[in-house]
């Protein structure tokens, strides 16, 4: 089974060395930022399954940096670690877009936790038939489904989105070169991999019911 990719965004060195030792030992492919530009470049660089974000950071904000994401349609679970209690700021995270807040100090027992039940979480939420998204990957039964990353990205936007329309536009911002004729090709060739039924919309987008 792929291991689950972690960004870890913590400007305590020492406590972001040990809770990435800490993850690793449990499966866990972490990549560790210390600092809000150096998060950014390792985003430009990888995909992630979930983001591990502390609030204050040496040269800026991890809220900030979450809304950003939110703003680019970029909606991998995210949890945020602070030494911030204050519940304004705990509402901040949330409103930004996070799915849990833990306060430190904690157990890093408990992240390890919350980051298991938010991936459990995504990938009951992402089944379609036998088709299942389950650590960064799509499976077909237990057969790991061969898509490219622009594949997955627009699969997994209208998953998260089933019963409504979502348009061109939407699927454009995944694509390289975005146009009618390529995103019909590369629907066409989801469709042909997964079996899904992806119903194209006419003149607005496409939907999976």
């Amino acid at each position: 089974m792929a291991e689950a990719r972690i960004l870890l965004v913590e400007d305590d060195r020492i406590l972001a060395q040990s809770l990435a030792k800490y993850l690793r030992m449990h499966g866990f492919d972490v990549t560790v930022a210390y600092s809000f530009s150096s998060a950014v470049d390792e985003l430009e660089r990888k995909r992630f399954d979930v983001y591990v974000l502390d609030v204050n950071l040496g040269d800026g904000d991890g809220i900030e940096l979450l809304e950003d994401l939110r703003a680019f349609r970029d909606d991998t679970p995210t949890i945020f670690i602070s030494a911030l209690t204050d519940i304004g700021t705990v509402v901040r995270g949330f409103n930004a877009g996070a799915e849990d807040y833990i306060k430190k100090p904690f157990d890093p027992e408990e992240l390890l936790i919350r980051i298991k039940a938010r991936l459990k979480k995504q990938e009951e939420s992402l089944r379609y038939g036998d088709v299942v998204y389950r650590e960064g990957r799509f499976f077909k039964g237990e057969e790991e489904i061969d898509l490219g990353e622009v594949q997955r990205n627009i699969l997994l936007k209208l998953l998260r989105n089933r019963g409504r329309v979502v348009t061109k536009e939407e699927l454009y911002d995944y694509m390289v070169n975005p146009s009618p004729l390529a995103l019909r090709v590369m629907i066409s060739k989801l469709k042909k991999k997964t079996g899904i039924d992806i119903k194209s919309v006419r003149g607005l987008g496409y939907t999976v019911d």
